[in-house]
């Protein structure tokens, strides 16, 4: 059974072999187990990591402008054809690049493009955003679905957040521009206060000195 893409990946990082050497009768005998742990992807499961993978390469595809809305329905018999026919999904692939890159005139529109099994059978259909009821039952149970109404709530939401944590950032900014004067205020008291208690005492050591002259002077004239 033919493994591809992540399958192939996920097929060979757990299936692990090993080699025995035996000496038999002077020969040397290689066998190669399968370990009892690991077992070969079904085919439900290739199928499912085929999907996947194919659904991530759809979400990469960037839409025109004017395309609101997109689906994108693929039938199993096409997801079986893609999976085995490579060629046919870059075929398939490069067509849905087309049709949703391409420009539905100055009206927005939402589109439907459906996978078949072949070329021939693949079809895309448009409406414009205000039959989007026709979309919208069309396209409830499509494979993949894009919608510019949610790229634009998830931009909205991105600039609620960006405008929460610039008010936060000033917020912060504003509470340490406050701590920071109130520590200058502080500094400054203490500053003020330091000098206050210097020139204290300078008066007072001068006062002492002066107090210190007078009485020796006074005592040198009752010596005279």
């Amino acid at each position: 059974m033919a493994i591809g893409g992540i399958g192939q990946n996920y097929y060979q990082n757990n299936v692990e072999t090993k080699r025995n050497t035996k000496n038999v009768n002077g020969t040397e005998k290689f066998a190669l187990e399968k370990t009892g742990s690991t077992q070969e992807l079904s085919e439900a499961e290739e199928m499912e990591l085929f999907k996947k993978e194919f659904y991530q390469e759809l979400s990469q595809i960037t839409t025109h402008a004017t395309v609101s809305n997109a689906a994108v329905n693929v039938t199993e018999a096409a997801f079986k054809r893609m999976k085995d026919d490579p060629e046919y999904k870059q075929q398939v692939l490069s067509w849905i690049k087309h049709d949703l890159g391409a420009s539905y005139g100055s009206r927005n529109a939402s589109v439907m493009l459906t996978v078949g099994e072949t070329l021939e059978q693949c079809r895309g259909d448009a409406w414009p955003v205000s039959a989007d009821s026709e979309f919208g039952i069309r396209s409830q149970d499509s494979f993949y679905k894009s919608s510019n109404e949610r790229k634009e709530r998830q931009k909205e939401l991105l600039e609620e957040y960006l405008q929460k944590r610039q008010a936060a950032k000033q917020i912060q900014q504003e509470l340490l521009d406050e701590k920071i004067a109130k520590a200058e205020q502080e500094r400054s008291r203490l500053a003020k206060a330091w000098a206050g208690e210097r020139q204290m005492e300078a008066a007072s050591n001068a006062y002492d000195a002066n107090v210190m002259t007078e009485t020796a002077a006074g005592g040198d004239s009752l010596l005279g």
